[in-house]
């Protein structure tokens, strides 16, 4: 199958998905019709791609330094029900049953290129900026959910509690979905992502944070030297976040 019907196939695929989803949800209401609206420019460049290459040689079983940043990044506490906790980013340990060799390694939004969440969100809150970093619009989001059934890495959570004390930059809300931004507002103003930073000042360094269009940073030259392993990679939806280390 090629590329551009594999891609029809899958759109049509979700498509169909999100139909039966909202079906199921709400009986006869079909409230998304007519509420799709244009996305109007954000500022971003597709000269630019954000992406990270995770090294799990480097990543740490037992340290969860880049899940306490982000948190503390957003403004993500625990309400008393861990199940239901927002989770913008979570450690999993990952072993290999043939040979019993364990990773440990941090699973986020994946800021895919071709991202799921975005094909079935019937209002247009989620997004893809220019530059690939997928994001929710809290404004328009109506909390119908179906991104967080597309999405296969389970990035996004949905907001049951109400919030207090919120941060200026990480606008949340009851009964809207989120996750993780890739701290949008930190690489905007030229600075890192909060786990990064933590990563690194945490002695490991290994998460590794740049442009992939640009073949002179860190980031494009490692994956041309080490390669780079995308999860998930036969749903060909070319993500931002890559991992080194994984078989």
């Amino acid at each position: 199958m090629s590329d551009q019907a594999h891609d029809g196939a899958r759109r049509k695929f979700l498509g169909t998905a999100a139909a039966a989803a909202a079906l199921a949800a709400a009986p006869g209401v079909f409230f998304w019709q007519g509420v799709a609206r244009a996305r109007g420019t954000d500022g971003a460049s597709s000269e630019v791609r954000w992406g990270m290459l995770i090294d799990t040689t480097q990543c740490a079983k037992g340290c969860d330094a880049c899940v306490r940043a982000c948190n503390e990044e957003h403004g993500i506490t625990s309400t008393g029900r861990p199940t239901t906790d927002a989770q913008w980013i979570r450690k999993l340990d990952v072993r290999d049953p043939a040979t019993g060799h364990a990773h440990s390694l941090p699973m986020m939004c994946q800021h895919c290129e071709q991202p799921p969440c975005v094909d079935v969100c019937p209002t247009g809150a989620s997004f893809k900026r220019a530059d690939g970093i997928v994001l929710v619009d809290k404004h328009i989001c109506i909390g119908c959910r179906y991104c967080m059934m597309a999405c296969p890495y389970h990035a996004r959570s949905f907001i049951h509690e109400p919030l207090q004390d919120q941060l200026p930059h990480a606008p949340r809300g009851k009964g809207t979905v989120e996750s993780c931004t890739m701290c949008v507002h930190r690489v905007d103003e030229g600075r890192v992502p909060a786990c990064k930073e933590a990563c690194q000042e945490a002695g490991y360094g290994a998460i590794v944070f740049g442009n992939l269009h640009d073949p002179e940073s860190e980031i494009a030259q490692r994956l041309a030297k080490e390669g780079g392993t995308k999860v998930r990679a036969d749903l060909r939806l070319n993500q931002g976040v890559r991992y080194r280390g994984l078989t």
